[in-house]
């Protein structure tokens, strides 16, 4: 398989990275610090007459739950199905930078926001998560008219391993319906550098976590990598990346690329901010909420039927 452009430039970054890539700034660290961080989100954050319903199960491991937030006032409300990050090792449901300026701003417009737990490296490889996030999509398409929310106008998305997952069920809906679940209107992925996951591990001195989540086969790899699994009836995404590091733009512009050659649609949306700040800004009052909205807003708004 040829690589796609680019792959210079990110060859050239990972001479220049720390050979410490678990070092107490590396990858690793960043996310150790979200693991053990608070895990429960302060419900009074939330607009008023929001009401929070915790742990709905989608599977029997302990893992396989998700909290749904219900705005004061729902009917047949699109839902946001939030896929978090933690290099596919941490992360939680219910992470203060995941929820509450999502929910602030979203809740608001009358949207419900679900928010779910996947299993974790090393019980589940990350081709096992997507089918957890799978999983958990359609046990919300099932559970949505008790919410009084439509369950024809889901979206997903994710940030960094959970945004890997998210577009690697959006680049091939038919892994979507092995697990139940029927296509969502389209996917937001936060940031992610592995969306072509065999350019990645070619890199030399890419950061260890990688090479825990996807192993040494390349066939594993492959499997596993969105940019490969792009088919044509691929759904609408949203890439959004992160100037800041040199790796997630020209993964989102090659899958970007790729995707009009089938006639799909992926979208780029480049912003001046960290990996962390994608996250845990999208929800605040600026132009990037703003153009997020934009996108969601052109997924959901037909009702289903």
């Amino acid at each position: 398989m040829p690589h796609h452009p680019l792959t210079t430039l990110l060859l050239a970054f990972a001479l220049l990275a720390p050979a410490a890539a678990d070092d107490a700034h590396g990858p690793l660290a960043r996310w150790r610090a979200l693991r053990d961080a608070p895990h429960r989100t302060d419900a009074g954050e939330l607009p008023a007459g929001t009401r929070v319903l915790r742990d709905i199960a989608y599977g029997e491991h302990p893992r396989q739950r998700f909290d749904v937030y219900l705005p004061a006032r729902a009917a047949r409300a699109p839902v946001l199905l939030l896929v978090h990050g933690g290099g596919w090792a941490h992360g939680d449901k219910d992470h203060p930078g995941l929820i509450p300026d999502k929910a602030r701003h979203w809740l608001a417009r009358g949207w419900v926001l679900v928010s779910t737990n996947y299993r974790l490296l090393p019980e589940a490889a990350p081709l096992q998560q997507a089918g957890d996030v799978a999983r958990a999509l359609a046990r919300v398409q099932a559970a949505a008219p008790d919410w009084g929310a439509d369950p024809d106008r889901v979206v997903l998305m994710g940030h960094s391993a959970g945004a890997h997952l998210a577009a690697l069920l959006g680049a091939d809906p038919a892994r979507l319906r092995d697990a139940g679940a029927a296509p969502p209107r389209g996917v937001v992925a936060l940031d992610s550098a592995a969306m072509d996951v065999p350019q990645m591990m070619a890199l030399p001195r890419r950061p260890r976590l990688y090479d825990r989540a996807f192993g040494e086969a390349r066939s594993d790899w492959v499997a596993a990598s969105p940019w490969h699994a792009l088919a044509r009836d691929a759904l609408p995404m949203l890439a959004v990346c992160a100037q800041r590091r040199p790796d997630a733009c020209p993964q989102a512009h090659a899958l970007a690329e790729k995707a009009a050659t089938l006639g799909a649609r992926v979208e780029v949306l480049p912003q001046p901010l960290s990996h962390m700040a994608i996250n845990r800004e999208l929800g605040q009052p600026g132009a990037y909420t703003e153009a997020v909205d934009a996108f969601l807003r052109g997924l959901v708004a037909t009702p289903g039927p």
